[in-house]
């Protein structure tokens, strides 16, 4: 097996590999031939300007929207080889075993079979929580799919039988670990609507966990969030990717949070890749200070380099 890089992970064994995306809305073209990848164990952030269509690549990785055009491999146990997603793509399906790993090819899957096959689980820019449950039954309802097949859908939970007891105590098990690991199992009884907004937003998180991801995407996970509170999701973010050795693709606007936990930051603006690399690479990028300034003139970007070039020196 090809050595993984620490630095480029995202080249070297990467989980998710996205090839020319495009996304047109009758004439709007909100993503334009876009390809990037997302290193397995690394955290990705994916950033812009309002309206770059950070939001709409991650509706086509969840398949919320089918893409125009593109191709879009998850490769969940290890890196797929070229010539196997070439195969599967010949083949006209959606998935396939090739040699050491699962392949699945996102762009012909629904949503439902991208959460549960290709394990790919997301949260939203507004919380999406159900608010009259406990703190518990939200991280319970989270694994509805295990439970139901475990319940022979429903009549052996009707019953009782010891196979279903055996996955309910499983899933309150594991409900109960994500409460201890974001701090709420005080909390556990209580309407998930009481809850601060910050402690909703790591419910949220945990709630995606408990599908078992290999690949979590977050939408602007930190949005609304005090200086406290980001520190409190940035050591949450870590601890997934570290501990649990799930991938995480983000969007975010506070940059405070990208260049700390991001282990690859990917820019997009008016729906094009303009940068691709390590934090520093990219905060040190003058197309990218040019595109959050606004800047788009010639002359005016080589102002900003040529200034970037005189701090530096």
């Amino acid at each position: 097996m090809m050595a993984i890089d620490p630095v480029r992970r995202w080249i070297s064994d990467p989980l998710l590999v996205v090839e020319h995306l495009t996304m047109r809305f009758g004439g709007l073209v909100a993503v334009n031939d876009l390809s990037f990848e997302v290193g397995r164990g690394d955290i990705t952030a994916l950033i812009g300007p309002n309206g770059a269509g950070k939001t709409t690549v991650f509706n086509c990785v969840t398949g919320f929207y089918k893409p125009s055009q593109g191709r879009l491999a998850l490769a969940r146990q290890c890196r797929a080889l070229p010539e196997d997603v070439t195969a599967l793509t010949r083949s006209g399906r959606r998935q396939g075993r090739f040699a050491d790993t699962d392949l699945y090819l996102l762009e012909r899957m629904p949503d439902f079979e991208i959460t549960r096959y290709a394990r790919v689980a997301r949260t939203f820019q507004n919380i999406r929580l159900f608010p009259g449950m406990t703190v518990l039954e939200n991280l319970v309802v989270a694994q509805h799919n295990r439970l139901m097949h475990a319940s022979g859908m429903s009549i052996l939970g009707l019953l009782g039988l010891p196979s279903y007891r055996a996955s309910e105590k499983a899933a309150i098990d594991k409900a109960a670990f994500w409460l201890e690991q974001i701090g709420l199992i005080e909390r556990a009884d209580d309407p998930a609507g009481a809850l601060p907004y910050g402690a909703q937003r790591r419910l949220e998180i945990a709630r995606a966990m408990c599908t078992d991801p290999v690949l979590l995407c977050l939408d602007e996970p930190a949005a609304g969030l005090n200086p406290r509170e980001s520190a409190e999701l940035n050591d949450l973010l870590r601890a997934i990717r570290d501990r649990e050795g799930t991938s995480i693709l983000l969007i975010e606007h506070d940059m405070s949070v990208v260049m700390q936990i991001s282990d690859h930051v990917i820019v997009l603006d008016y729906g094009t890749r303009i940068s691709d690399g390590t934090p520093e690479e990219v905060r040190n990028d003058p197309r990218v200070i040019a595109a959050y300034l606004g800047v788009a003139d010639e002359e005016e970007l080589q102002k900003v380099e040529a200034e970037i070039a005189e701090v530096a020196s």
